[in-house]
Order: structure tokens, then sequence, then C-alpha cells
């Protein structure tokens, strides 16, 4: 399951953006990939087939749900096996981190912690690759401008796992991504936004003053007792207050789109996947699940968190269209003033007097 078209790797050698040696972390990457569940020439290619079909009917069927995107093109889907999301996952990342502001440093320090860096990058990039069923990267593609990946041996083990229908998974799957493709295409704005905002952070956090992040050391050692292992919490209080700010905004886009997917996902499948009340029950029930060590990978990596970005981010789309529909919805999209922050994310009511009142 090879990917469509070759992707470069950046090398790392540049002065621009993070200090991270993305091709060690690519190939770092590489050799800690397990391998994909095992399946017959003809299976594969029977899977990468319905995934690429099942990608553009489901952007047709997120469309007429969301009312966006109408008259743009349906654009193809890559799909690819573990190693090539992989190495798009690390060529996407050095592409949304290439125009960070950071302090200068000396070439042999900036090289030492590219290589450190690109090796924990590359540890995590492997970990991930064994469990992302789909991708929307605004900033892949050959020329840069976005592109959706689908893993199909991820794909075809999470179906095996749930014990549901191939052709109702995949096409489920395909709902969620293709949801992620159309905010980002058919809102304009959106793509610059996202890469500004975490440029700003990133600059932010590598100048920040190491002094009073020692200041703070006593809070974050009880918020490490206290939150059980929530690395987003501990995150948030190694933040100065400018950084903090600019944090809340990015965690209030990304549990609005992945929350958004989530409901677009779940109103359009009763239509066209039979089996998606089955599937989200036992999806869910997977989301939360797994043994000691993957859990503990989960919480350092930050999954934890995004699995509870799914459900708040859920609740306030769901809140939002019963109260206005869906229409009133989208005003999310007129402007990055127009978004929701996370203490409007937790409680929809105040979102809704703020922008339609």
């Amino acid at each position: 399951m090879q990917p469509d078209y070759p992707q470069p790797v950046p090398t790392g050698s540049t002065e621009r953006g993070l200090p991270v040696d993305w091709d060690l972390a690519r190939r770092t990457a590489g050799r800690l990939m397990q391998p994909g569940p095992e399946a017959t020439r003809i299976e594969a290619t029977e899977l990468v087939a319905r995934l690429r079909s099942d990608a553009a009917v489901a952007e047709g069927h997120v469309r007429d749900v969301t009312g966006l995107g109408h008259g743009l093109p349906l654009l193809p889907a890559d799909v690819v096996d573990r190693p090539a999301w992989a190495a798009a996952a690390v060529l996407g990342m050095a592409a949304l981190t290439a125009d960070a502001q950071l302090p200068a440093v000396s070439r042999a320090a900036r090289a030492l912690t590219a290589r450190t860096a690109g090796l924990q990058v590359g540890g995590i990039v492997a970990y991930l690759g064994g469990r992302v069923l789909g991708q929307y990267d605004p900033f892949g593609g050959p020329a840069g401008d976005g592109r959706l990946l689908l893993v199909a041996p991820n794909v075809h083990a999470a179906q095996q796992a749930l014990d549901v229908p191939a052709a109702d998974f995949g096409l489920w799957v395909c709902l969620h991504e293709a949801t992620h493709r159309l905010q980002f295409t058919a809102v304009p704005w959106l793509r610059s936004y996202f890469a500004a905002e975490v440029g700003q952070f990133l600059s932010m956090a590598q100048g920040s003053d190491r002094s009073a992040v020692l200041d703070r050391l006593p809070e974050v050692l009880r918020a490490v007792r206290s939150s059980r292992g929530d690395s987003l919490a501990i995150v948030e209080l190694l933040q100065g207050p400018e950084q903090r700010a600019v944090l809340d905004r990015l965690l209030a886009l990304t549990t609005l789109l992945e929350g958004h997917a989530d409901h677009v996902m779940d109103a359009a499948g009763p239509q066209v996947v039979p089996s998606v009340a089955t599937i989200r029950s036992r999806f869910t029930a997977r989301r939360r699940g797994g043994g000691l060590v993957d859990r503990v990978l989960r919480a350092l990596l930050g999954v934890e968190a995004k699995v509870r970005q799914y459900a708040v981010g859920s609740a306030f789309t769901r809140h939002v269209v019963l109260a206005v529909g869906m229409e009133g919805f989208n005003r999310v999209w007129e402007s990055p003033e127009s978004l929701p922050s996370r203490s409007e994310l937790a409680d929809p009511g105040t979102w809704l007097r703020r922008v339609h009142s």
C-alpha cells in the first residue's frame, strides 16, 4: 500500500523553523514502526480501491450535511501504508513549523538539539503510526496545499478489532477525514490562521523565560499529583500568560474541528452507514481502551486530551445545531473572531449569545 507519489523530506540543515532533524525523524519512525496486519494482495487491493472511492463519496455527504464546499472540486485521497503515513506526517510537521521565529544559537548547539529532537519525533510518529486511521494535512501534498491520507492497514486492523462491516467502517472513517478537508478548503482564512497561531506559540515557547518556568515548578508538581498524568494540564502550567492565551486559542480551534467532524460523521451516518450506531459505540470504547503501557503512552503524548476534545467539541456542535441549525452553526467560520473560546465550548449558550444576539 504505497503512496501515490514520493514526498521529499527536509533535512533539518537550515536555520529556519524548529531545531529538528526531520530526515532522522523519518528514518527513526520507519525503523520503529510495527508492521501492519496480515492481508492478501487481493484484500489490500480491494481495500485501497474502496477507500479511494469512499473518500469522494464521503465528502459529497459531508457537503450535504454542513452546507459547505458546494462547487469546490472533489479531490482524491491518498491511501498509504504506515511508513508512508509517517513520512508524510514528518513532512507536514516540518512545513507547519517552518516559520517559527527562534532565538539564535550556535550551529553546534542546533545540530545537537536537532538530532535529539529528531529521535524523539520519530519515536512519537512510530507510536501514532500504528493507530492513525486517516489524516487531513492542510500543508501536505506536492504543492503544500493539502493532502488527505487514509492509512489502509490501520483501517483494516480497526475494522477487524471492532468486528463491524468493512464497507460501513471505511466510509465512516472517510466521513470524519473529509470533514476536516472541507473545513480547510471551504473556509479561506482557516489554514493561514492555524499556521500563524502555531508559529506564534512555538516562537514564544522557544523564547520563554526559564526562570519563570522554575518559579512555577511547585505549582507544576502539585498538578502532576492531582491531574493523574493529564499532560495537557501540565503543559498549560508551564506557559506564561501570553503563551497560554495562544495555547487556549489553538486548543479551542482543534477542539472545534474534531468535535465538528465527529458530529458530521454521525449526522451523515444513518443514511449512508447502516451500522453507524454499532460502530460509534464500539469505537468510543476503543478510544478509551488499551493496556497499561499503552494508556501511559497515550497520556504522555496528549492522546487522552485529544479524546476529550472530541467529546467537548461534539457536544458544542450538537447544542448549537439544535438551537440555530447548521446554517447558524456555520457562523463559526465567518472569521477568527467568530470562533468559540475554550470557555464557550464548555458553555455553548455564551457563544450563541455573543454571536447570534
